[in-house]
């Protein structure tokens, strides 16, 4: 499938009064929203494929409830790794359906599709994400928004006078640190990292103390259970596979074992912060201590990290309102506002 071009913002006609869409199509979950109709897609990024003949069977919810279940037949797939388009055929499939199940139709006249992409998302990565999109809907006009502006703007910040504000989106596949003016990003650190590298580490490290293999699954709750505080117990049970037996087994898993997990996920995105607050320029950096960093994505939900990277900085560190939601929420400000969107669109 060919990958291609975004069309140059420039010689766009105004589109104020156009059909728009806003997709943050992301490592876990994907989410749209239409203009004029609200969030109607909400769902994991995951689609399960029968083995036989390649065809979906299951996209969405229903893919990742199989997963970790290995059902005969069938293969779940995630079509995206580290916040980038890793399998554009099964990204598109996956898509192509929830747009339908938002009656998203191919009837509309030109569309607007604004899709958030990583900072850090190399040209040919930024250019697979505009052509999951048009195999979709051909003739819809494809934006590229970076995470970290529509983070900000989805925090509350206003991204008409020049507020400056600091951005922590840390999402499945990646985490984004960035310093951002209004709609553009002044400075910035990408991480490959996310939750799901919280996950595998808590796995690997579980199977090496105790011996016990966990799917992924358990591994998240006991990430989204104890953090980096030890949550109410200090302690946790997990059910897994005996790794000397094979038998089934349900270990008591210590709280200091999930924060040594963490560790490798928790310090280098605290570097990145520190890293980028030192290069913030004086008068931004002015209005990121007067203001506090926003703590957003599903990485938001870690016991302690919010109070860690606050201990840390020395700046004051907030969870965002509804965290999940609020990359998406900012691109779909973005599509009802004409001067947003053409000082927003991603290079």
């Amino acid at each position: 499938m060919p990958i291609h071009e975004v069309e140059d913002m420039e010689t766009e006609e105004p589109m104020r009064f156009r059909p728009g869409l806003a997709i943050d199509l992301g490592t876990v979950n994907t989410l749209v929203h239409v203009a004029g109709r609200g969030l109607l897609v909400d769902e994991p990024s995951a689609i399960a494929l029968d083995r036989t003949n390649g065809r979906a069977v299951h996209v969405g919810a229903s893919a990742d409830a199989l997963y970790g279940k290995e059902p005969e037949g069938l293969d779940v797939v995630w079509p995206l790794r580290d916040g980038v388009v890793a399998d554009l055929e099964a990204a598109t499939t996956m898509l192509s359906t929830f747009l339908h199940r938002a009656h998203v139709h191919r009837g509309l006249l030109r569309p607007l599709a604004v899709i958030c992409v990583p900072k850090g998302a190399t040209r040919w990565e930024r250019q697979a994400f505009a052509a999951t999109v048009e195999a979709r809907s051909p003739h819809c006009t494809v934006r590229l928004i970076d995470e970290p502006v529509a983070a900000s703007i989805g925090a509350g910040v206003p991204a008409s006078n020049g507020a400056g504000t600091f951005v922590v989106d840390v999402g499945g596949g990646t985490t984004e640190v960035a310093a951002v003016v209004g709609t553009r990003v002044a400075r910035a650190r990408s991480l490959r990292v996310g939750g799901n590298t919280m996950d595998r580490s808590i796995m690997h490290v579980v199977k090496s103390a105790l011996g016990v293999w966990l799917g992924h699954r358990t591994a998240e709750e006991l990430k989204t259970t104890m953090g980096l505080t030890g949550g109410k117990t200090g302690w946790a049970d997990a059910a897994g596979v005996c790794v000397a037996s094979d038998g089934l087994r349900i270990v008591r898993v210590p709280a200091d074992l999930i924060v040594e997990a963490l560790g490798p996920t928790v310090r280098p995105i605290l570097t990145a912060v520190q890293e980028v607050l030192a290069q913030t320029p004086p008068d931004l950096a002015g209005d990121v201590v007067s203001g506090s960093i926003q703590l957003a994505g599903g990485g938001a939900l870690l016991p302690g990290l919010a109070e860690k990277i606050e201990s840390t900085t020395g700046v004051k560190t907030c969870v965002v309102d509804d965290p999940l939601r609020c990359v998406i929420r900012g691109a779909a400000n973005v599509i009802d506002n004409d001067d947003w969107l053409r000082s927003a669109i991603a290079a």
